[in-house]
């Protein structure tokens, strides 16, 4: 009985498989949670590669046989795994900023609390926004749309022919620049909302002196700001929707621009 049955092709082509879905996997929105155990992450990212393995054709692909060669093909397939990465995770951040700008305005600034996914401190609503886009990202098959376009990137862009290019740097960049613009629209009710009502506390404020608004303030801030929070709910699966049409074309031109 051979201690080593599979021909070492075979495993060079598991090994190239596993490095670009290791690293995509673990940039993917709540995959790369604290709370998952690496166990778990380690098992998932294998059995993506087992499933990729009989469908994926990497041509003529081979590990190098230097150090150095190894090394650049690690650095090409993170890079790889990182721009793909980013390009769903820009979205799931403009929707924490989103909750970040209206729990501010809400007055929630101080309740921030610590969220387990990230280990950082973040307001209550942002939270919870970020819990509601992934699961509206899931229930409309987000994950199928970026699962098909990781097996797909083998065939526009081969294991090593990644080529960091200064006008890809330039777009992606601007893509990422849009994330700011994302989270305005999501937040757009509630944010006119709290600042048409601060403008009207004001001129009550300036119509009678003798009354002290901020007793009255505070709590119908709260009230109007998580009312149109749920309004901004609502914009966000209209964006979700839109941001799922165009995710496919997106991580496409992306992978097309990394081509040498």
């Amino acid at each position: 009985m051979e201690f080593f049955p599979w021909p070492w092709r075979e495993v060079e082509f598991f090994l190239l498989i596993l490095v670009r879905v290791g690293v995509v996997l673990f940039l993917f929105p709540f995959f790369s949670s604290r709370l998952i155990p690496l166990p778990c992450k380690a098992g998932l990212c294998l059995l993506f590669t087992v499933v990729f393995f009989p469908v994926v054709d990497l041509g003529d692909a081979r590990l190098p046989s230097s150090g150095v060669g190894v090394f650049r093909l690690l650095l090409s397939e993170l890079a790889v795994g990182v721009i793909l990465g980013l390009m769903v995770q820009v979205f799931f951040e403009a929707v924490r900023m989103m909750g970040q700008l209206v729990g501010f305005q809400t007055g929630f600034a101080i309740t921030n609390i610590l969220d387990p996914q990230s280990g950082i401190q973040i307001s209550i609503l942002a939270n919870m926004a970020y819990l509601v886009a992934l699961v509206l990202f899931l229930s409309l098959d987000g994950h199928h749309v970026f699962v098909r376009a990781l097996k797909e990137s083998y065939e526009i862009l081969p294991v090593g022919a990644f080529t960091l290019k200064g006008e890809a740097l330039m777009e992606w960049m601007g893509k990422f620049g849009e994330m700011f613009v994302l989270a305005v629209k999501m937040g757009a009710p509630a944010i006119v909302g709290l600042l048409f009502l601060k403008a009207a506390l004001g001129m009550v404020t300036k119509a009678i002196p003798q009354m002290n608004v901020m007793i009255v303030a505070f709590p119908l801030q709260i009230v109007v700001g998580l009312f149109f929070f749920g309004v901004s709910l609502r914009v966000l699966l209209m964006l979700t929707e839109k941001y799922l049409m165009n995710l496919a074309p997106l991580l496409m031109n992306s992978m097309a621009r990394m081509k040498g």
